[in-house]
């Protein structure tokens, strides 16, 4: 019998998993905040991962955050596996962004979580590949937002 060597995690896993836990440390700190304590929070904890990234992934995480914000203003933003993300009051993570270079793949996503509201038959698409965002693709984008996260 041979003995498995390969790591359980790649690195990129392992490190979302440090990611996600120092957001689990961080929900506890905010536990007792105000709403907007907690949207002012997020709203810098997403601003600062996207300072992070290369050109082309911040160019369009601030696009989606911004859509975001104009389709669902009620979302609160938020890290998720140290990603942009926004969820629901419940603190839920609705939608997030993907960066192509954080997995060193050929392009981004944006991502739509089980709370989002997209259900449609036996079949519905819950990740979108982005390359670039036309006016088309925001209308589009904005739509399936404002499907995912009705105003509450």
């Amino acid at each position: 019998m041979t003995e498995n060597t390969a790591p359980v995690l790649t690195d990129f896993e392992r490190a979302a998993v440090k990611e996600a836990a120092k957001e689990s440390r961080t929900r506890v700190a905010r536990k007792k905040a105000s709403p907007e304590e907690l949207r002012a929070a997020g709203e810098a904890d997403v601003q600062a991962k996207i300072a992070e990234m290369d050109e082309e992934d911040g160019s369009l995480a601030t696009a989606l955050h911004r859509l975001v914000a104009e389709n669902a203003p009620h979302l609160v933003p938020k890290t998720y596996y140290g990603m942009p993300a926004w969820a629901n009051a419940a603190g839920k993570v609705v939608c997030f962004f993907k960066p192509k270079a954080k997995f060193k793949v050929r392009y981004a996503t944006f991502e739509f979580e089980w709370p989002a509201q997209l259900d449609d038959g036996t079949v519905w698409p819950v990740s979108y590949a982005v390359t670039a965002l036309t006016p088309a693709d925001l209308a589009f984008l904005g739509e399936r937002i404002r499907t995912a996260a009705p105003a509450e």
